[in-house]
């Protein structure tokens, strides 16, 4: 009797330091932080200058797999939203994910005598790593996110 409760104290014991260890997260390597870093940026500045037909291969390969280029660009290219500016605040990451966050100006029209209004607002984008390349992650439940998280 005494030794099977030594082989469940150590069973115990095991288990729970498997548990521990699998609930570490695995930092992302640090030139991934700099990789994630631009790829935003241009991104960003790509649907900034409406160039998002270019800016299409920042998407997820499953998003993409859901629109085409030709119709991801209009859709991009002809909102009433316009970007202006995008600053990089900063990015928490793990091995596969990022969460990155931004500050984004843009300006919108509106009808009637209140003309362009222009403000900014801070966005969480999540980025991943597929086949070893990081990649934007459209949150498509959220599309009114600036219009920029859902259909970009």
């Amino acid at each position: 009797m005494e030794i099977r409760k030594v082989y469940f104290a150590r069973f115990v014991a095991a288990a729970m330091i498997a548990a521990v260890a699998g609930c570490a997260t695995v930092p992302a390597k640090e030139e991934d932080n700099s990789v994630i870093k631009e790829h935003v940026v241009t991104r960003w500045n790509l649907l900034i200058t409406h160039k998002a037909d270019q800016a299409y291969d920042y998407l997820s390969p499953g998003f993409r797999s859901t629109i085409s280029r030709e119709k991801y660009a209009d859709e991009m290219n002809q909102r009433g939203l316009r970007w202006d500016k995008v600053n990089y605040v900063s990015q928490d990451c793990e091995a596969t994910t990022c969460k990155v966050r931004l500050m984004v100006d843009y300006r919108i029209t509106l009808k009637g005598s209140v003309g362009t209004v222009k403000s900014m607002a801070p966005l969480v984008e999540t980025w991943i790593k597929a086949d070893g390349k990081w990649y934007f992650l459209p949150d498509a439940l959220q599309p009114t996110k600036l219009g920029a998280q859902g259909d970009s």
